[in-house]
C-alpha cells in the first residue's frame, strides 16, 4: 500500500487534513467514510529520500500496549479495543495506522498480521512477539511484556540523551565564545598592539593569524561540519562496508564506545529475554533481534552466534565464542541455563547492563563539566595573555 496525504471533512464541518496507507484514491475515500470523514482530495507521498516520515512517538505505542493488555485481559474483543483506541487518540497518524489495523482485521487477517502491514510503526520483534502471544494464547502478558519493554527503551533513550545533550549545549557555548573573540575582539585588540610599534611575540601573531582565518572563513566552520555528518550518513545508507567501519569507530571510541556497547547489548539482552520467555525458539529470537541492536558489528555477532546454535552449541557457548558479553554475563548465561530459567538470566543480564551504563553516564556528566571548564579557561587564557602581553611590555618600558 501507498502513503497519501489527504483533506476531509469531519462531521461537524471542520477540514482535517492528515496521512493514511490506501491502495488508491478510491480505497482511501472508503477508508475515510469509515472514519466518518468526508474526502475532499488527496495525493500519494513518496517515502523515499534521508527525511521520510511515519514514525509514532513511543509514548503513544507504551498506551497502545497498556490499553490493548488491560481491554484483551478484561475480555474485550480485539476489534473492540482498536476501536475504542483509535477514537481516542490524538496523534493523527498513529490513529490512521489503527484505523487501518481495524479494516485489515475485519477483512480477515489477524493481529499480528494487521501489525505487519505498518513495519515503520511495529517492528519484526513487535510483530513476533504478538504472533506468539496468540499462538500462545497469552497476548494480555505479552502485551505487558512489550510495555515494560518500551517503558524501559524510552528511559534509556532518556539517559542516552542526557549524555549527549549536555556536552552539545557546553560546546556550543564554547563555539560562542570563541568566535566572539575571534571575530569581534581580537581585531579590535591586533589594531591597538600593532599601531604601537613593538616586536609582538610568537603567540600574538598566531592568536592574529588565526583570528583573521576565523573572520575570513567563519562560514566554513558551519558548513563543512553539517556537509559531514550527512555525508556520513548518506554512506552509511549506501555503502554496508562503510556501515560496518563506521559502527566498529563508534564502538572503539574512548570514553563512549564502552557505553555504547553496554546499551546496545541490554536493548539485546531484554528483547531476546521477553522473546524466549513468550515462547519463541532461541535460533527465531537470536535472529530477530539482529535488527533491534542498530549495530552492525554486533548484529554479525548476533548472527555469528545464531549459526553456532544452529550447529548445536548451547547459547552459553555461542555467545562465550564470538566475544561479545564479559565473562560476568557469560557466567550468568550457564547458570540460566543450567536451571533452566534463561529468560531469568537474561532480564538479569539487563538489569546489570542497564545500571552500569547509569553509572557510566553519571560518570561521563560529571567529568565533562570540569573539562569543558578546562578547555574555556585554556583558550581565554590563551587570549589575554597574547593581547596583554604586548602591552604589559610596553607599559614596563614607559616605567623605565
Amino acid at each position: 500500500m501507498a502513503l497519501f496525504s489527504y483533506k476531509a471533512m469531519n462531521s461537524g464541518g471542520r477540514m482535517v487534513h492528515g496521512q493514511l496507507d490506501a491502495i488508491n484514491l478510491v480505497d482511501l475515500e472508503m477508508r475515510l467514510r469509515r472514519m466518518e470523514l468526508d474526502f475532499i482530495n488527496g495525493n500519494e507521498v513518496r517515502r523515499s529520500g534521508l527525511f521520510s516520515g511515519g514514525a509514532i512517538p513511543k509514548r503513544e505505542l507504551i498506551n497502545f500496549c497498556f490499553h490493548m493488555e488491560q481491554l484483551t485481559r478484561a475480555g474485550v474483543p480485539i476489534l473492540d479495543g482498536l476501536t475504542d483506541l483509535r477514537d481516542s487518540l490524538f496523534h493523527p497518524r498513529f490513529r490512521e495506522v489503527i484505523a487501518s489495523m481495524i479494516e485489515s482485521i475485519e477483512g480477515g487477517r489477524t493481529f499480528s498480521q494487521a501489525m505487519g502491514e505498518h513495519p515503520k510503526v511495529f517492528n519484526k520483534v513487535f510483530s513476533s512477539l504478538i504472533l506468539a502471544g496468540e499462538n500462545t494464547g497469552n497476548l494480555p502478558e505479552v502485551l505487558r511484556s512489550l510495555s515494560e519493554s518500551l517503558k524501559w527503551e524510552d528511559e534509556l533513550a532518556s539517559h542516552t540523551k542526557k549524555l549527549f545533550m549536555y556536552p552539545a549545549f557546553v560546546g556550543t557555548v564554547v563555539l560562542g565564545v570563541t568566535f566572539f573573540l575571534m571575530i569581534y575582539l581580537v581585531p579590535q585588540m591586533a589594531g591597538f598592539i600593532k599601531n604601537m610599534g613593538q616586536a609582538l611575540p610568537t603567540q600574538t601573531k598566531i592568536l592574529i593569524a588565526t583570528s583573521a582565518f576565523v573572520k575570513q572563513f567563519w562560514y566554513l566552520f558551519l558548513i563543512v561540519p553539517a556537509l559531514v555528518v550527512v555525508g556520513i550518513k548518506l554512506a552509511v545508507e549506501a555503502n554496508p562496508a562503510f556501515r560496518y567501519r563506521f559502527d566498529e569507530f563508534k564502538l572503539q571510541l574512548p570514553v563512549l564506545g564502552p557505553i555504547l556497547r553496554k546499551i546496545i547489548l541490554s536493548r539485546f539482552a531484554s528483547v531476546f529475554a521477553m522473546m524466549y520467555a513468550s515462547g519463541i525458539a532461541i535460533i527465531d529470537a537470536v535472529r530477530s533481534t539482529e535488527d533491534v541492536v542498530g549495530n552492525a558489528v554486533i548484529r554479525d555477532g548476533l548472527k555469528r552466534a545464531g549459526q553456532l546454535i544452529a550447529e548445536g552449541q548451547n547459547v552459553t557457548v555461542a555467545f562465550q565464542n564470538i566475544g561479545l558479553f564479559p565473562p560476568l554475563v557469560i557466567r550468568m548465561l550457564r547458570v540460566g541455563e543450567n536451571t533452566g530459567a534463561l529468560d531469568t538470566a537474561l532480564l538479569n543480564v539487563s538489569y546489570f547492563y542497564n545500571r552500569d551504563v547509569k553509572e557510566s553516564i553519571d560518570k561521563v556528566q560529571a567529568m565533562i563539566e570540569p573539562a569543558m571548564t578546562l578547555i574555556l579557561g585554556a583558550l581565554l587564557g590563551w587570549v589575554m595573555l597574547s593581547v596583554l602581553g604586548p602591552i604589559y611590555d610596553v607599559i614596563t618600558k614607559l616605567k623605565i
